[in-house]
């Protein structure tokens, strides 16, 4: 874990700042999940709206917790993906069934 916030603050920050120089963005669906009770949002405005310009598809909210959502809201966060994972899958149109299937 230490390492991912060191990678945030040096070697992630530089591509992410380069991805965002190149135009690209993230196709795929996103979930972005903040802590309500956290202060993420008095020092960087609201996270979703900041991430908007990263990703096509951004969606989330806030779970009630402080800063350690998994530990201190693990089951509504677990809720929370559920859900997201069930919408994501019902926009997928199925598979073209294979010929030779």
């Amino acid at each position: 874990m230490c390492e991912d916030y060191r990678a945030g603050l040096g070697v992630g920050r530089g591509a992410d700042d380069a991805d965002r120089r190149a135009g690209r963005r993230i196709a795929c669906p996103v979930l972005f999940l903040r802590a309500a009770r956290d202060d993420m949002e008095d020092l960087y405005g609201d996270p979703l709206e900041v991430s908007r310009d990263r990703a096509d598809d951004l969606r989330g909210g806030s779970v009630d917790s402080g800063h350690h959502i998994a530990e201190e809201a693990p089951d509504e966060l677990a809720a929370e993906l559920r859900r997201f994972v069930g919408e994501v899958r019902q926009e997928i149109p199925p598979a073209p069934s294979h010929p030779l299937v």
